[in-house]
């Protein structure tokens, strides 16, 4: 086999395994599961006192990450942004996002074992760490 042939033969594995991606891709956002974190995500996203909560557990957040920082963050101010994020949880449309995103994950996961399973004796950490060890 000649070098060109070689190389357009690798060439073509490459995008057979890059179209097999996209089409895993497109198979994920047809199943049920992505179908109901989508409509669970949307609902959220239009959901107005959602919005406000999410608006300030994030700015309770930043507050409490910007005085732990300079070492003021007291349990006070965790327990502020914690109920303030427990409050949010507690909303049925965030309950509802929150399950579908677990549901969904779990299925990636299982997705993700699928296509390790057969690439299990590759060890990036285990070859890149090799390289410099005495």
């Amino acid at each position: 086999m000649s070098i060109d042939a070689e190389e357009a033969g690798e060439a073509n594995a490459d995008a057979d395994v890059e179209a097999l991606g996209r089409e895993l891709g497109e198979a994920i956002t047809e199943l049920p599961a992505y179908e109901r974190y989508e409509a669970a995500k949307a609902d959220v996203e239009n959901h107005e006192e959602a919005q406000e909560r999410i608006a300030e557990v994030e700015q309770l957040r930043e507050e409490f990450m910007l005085a732990r920082q300079i070492g003021e963050a007291s349990q006070a101010d965790l327990q502020t942004l914690q109920s303030a994020q427990e409050s949010l949880h507690e909303l049925p449309v965030m309950e509802e996002y929150l399950e579908a995103q677990a549901d969904l994950t779990g299925h990636l996961e299982t997705i993700n074992e699928a296509i390790s399973e057969p690439l299990a004796d590759l060890d990036f950490g285990e070859e890149a760490g090799g390289c410099c060890v005495d």
